[in-house]
This record gives C-alpha cells, structure tokens and sequence, in this order.
C-alpha cells in the first residue's frame, strides 16, 4: 500500500464507477483486486438474468465504501483491528466491535451521499 503525510488520505476519493474503482483498488489494495474481479463477475451475471441493475449498483456501492475506508491509513487499520476483535474477542467486545464498523460503514455511506446499507 502506498503511504501518505500524517493522516491524509492516499488517494483522493475516485468517482463511483467500476473502472474507477478498480484502478484505486489496484493502487491501495492490490490483494483485493481477485474479490473485486469476482464480485464484479457475479454481480454482472445476477444483472444479466434478473434484466436489473440493481447487483451492479449495490457492487459498486460496496466497493466505493471500501476504497473510502482503504484510502485513509488510520481509519482502515482500526477497521481492520475492530474486524480482529468482532471474531477473536469475547460477546461483549465482538458486540462493541460490531457497533463501531456499523457506525463507520453508516459514515463512509453518508460522506460518499449512498443510501443507508
């Protein structure tokens, strides 16, 4: 991943489009970009047989959310840690853990203007 100055993001939030998203996926995650093929994929298909955009705009509502998360270094590693703590943890702090990446989830939708999850 690439580095930044002092909490600033790595990358400036890129326009919710896949081709977009998967550029800044290959820039900050590199390691997700076999889910993001994937998810795209199925997403795609569920579209095509359902004649309904609806898979392909919840895909790139998702990953919009997670290039929001990624790009920023302190928020990313404690999502990543509150992740550690929801499956390692005991019931009350999983629960704890739960509740603040709900709570970060519900800001990274409302900076990017998404509906609620």
């Amino acid at each position: 991943m690439t580095t930044s100055a002092a909490g600033q993001p790595l990358i400036p939030q890129p326009p919710a489009t896949v081709t977009a998203l998967r550029q800044a996926v290959a820039q900050i995650a590199p390691a997700a970009l076999p889910a993001f093929t994937r998810e795209l994929d199925q997403a795609a298909d569920q579209s095509r047989q359902g004649s309904d955009l609806a898979p392909l705009q919840r895909f790139v509502a998702q990953w919009a959310v997670y290039v929001h998360i990624q790009r920023q270094p302190r928020l990313a590693s404690r999502f990543r840690e509150l992740e550690d703590l929801a499956t390692t943890g005991d019931a009350a702090q999983a629960r704890g853990a739960a509740s603040e990446i709900g709570r970060m989830l519900d800001d990274a939708h409302t900076a990017l203007s998404l509906l609620p999850r």
